[in-house]
């Protein structure tokens, strides 16, 4: 069921429509992430006075932060070319050897979901991102020898959403490592206004600010929002977005003032309603909402945390009082004495 949610920050299939004509292509127009586009920026500038390959970078944090639009960004910056896969599609340890054989000097290898590559995947980027080099067996059994083949220099950069699911040796061989936060209202402020310049889409700054509010601090979510309203507006309005027209075409969206659809709604109400606020389990309560745990614990929760409506605790998970103030309810232990 997450697929389908408008503020889902996971990729569905017609966010590719938009999201490359709204990709920013340098670090300058990246927006937001300020701390990590700063350090970005003098590693970049460094690799490339020095004439060598940027060190390997590790990406990580929620769905919808922009892992995928920094690796495009980095490659640009270094002049260099692109070349994206991802973990679960590297089946055999030829799949990768082949890409990495292939690769040019200070080309960029960017992997999503690095966290999901399989265990004898992994070990094949171990030479290759250290020594620059592929161990090859040639032949079997007995007769069965090992050769070294030397790779380009490159950058591999891996991005998840998982970094403690990473095996320490692979980790380990990233020079450097960046966390994605969720953005802040104005970061996302600006992005919708960019984008509505780059789509021709008159925005007032209230409207802009009213979508900003609601896009669970995430820009694939910000811009997925802006495509609808603007939908809206052209149907129902004047094809100008105003902050009435933002707030009707988001009302009918079911998308409230947090940001939260009926899934939220849903996920908070049934800890309160049938665990007592909890705590529940994850398996448990993925039962109950007949959801995936992991769907949970990568889409659902990051948000509901961060705004401190849920807790995870060593017990399980836990709403909050500021959950029971959401639905108007008084939160246990809070009584008038």
């Amino acid at each position: 069921m997450s697929e389908a949610r408008l503020v889902s920050a996971t990729r569905a299939d017609d966010d590719a429509q938009y999201e490359a004509g709204l990709r920013p292509r340098r670090l300058d127009d990246y927006i937001g992430q300020d701390r990590v586009r700063e350090n970005l920026l003098v590693s970049i500038e460094a690799a490339k006075r020095r004439g060598e390959a940027l060190d390997h970078i590790l990406l990580y944090g929620p769905p919808g932060l922009g892992k995928t639009t920094l690796a495009y960004v980095i490659a640009n910056e270094m002049g260099a070319a692109i070349r994206t896969t991802a973990g679960p599609v590297i089946e055999k340890p030829g799949d990768l050897a082949g890409m990495l054989s292939g690769l040019q000097t200070r080309e960029v290898l960017f992997i999503d979901e690095i966290h999901r590559m399989p265990a004898t995947i992994e070990e094949i980027l171990y030479p290759a991102m250290e020594d620059f080099e592929l161990d090859i067996v040639i032949g079997q059994g007995p007769g069965a020898r090992s050769v070294k083949v030397p790779v380009e220099r490159f950058t591999l950069v891996g991005a998840t959403t998982r970094a403690g699911l990473l095996t320490s040796p692979l980790r380990a061989r990233f020079g450097i490592v960046h966390r994605l936060d969720f953005y802040t209202v104005d970061d996302i402020d600006e992005i919708v206004r960019r984008s509505a310049r780059i789509l021709d889409t008159p925005i007032d700054p209230d409207a802009s600010r009213e979508l900003a509010r609601r896009s669970r601090g995430t820009p694939r979510v910000a811009n997925r929002l802006l495509h609808r309203v603007r939908d809206y507006a052209q149907v129902r309005a004047d094809g100008s977005i105003t902050v009435a027209v933002a707030r009707a075409a988001l009302a009918m969206l079911d998308v409230d003032d947090r940001g939260f659809d009926e899934i939220d709604r849903r996920l908070l109400g049934t800890i309160i309603d049938k665990f007592g606020g909890g705590p529940v389990g994850v398996n448990t309560l993925a039962a109950a909402l007949s959801e995936e745990p992991d769907a949970i614990e990568d889409i659902h929760e990051p948000y509901l945390i961060q705004e401190g409506f849920l807790d995870r605790t060593p017990r399980g998970r836990v709403a909050t009082a500021r959950a029971y103030e959401y639905f108007g309810r008084q939160a246990p232990g809070r009584g008038l004495f």
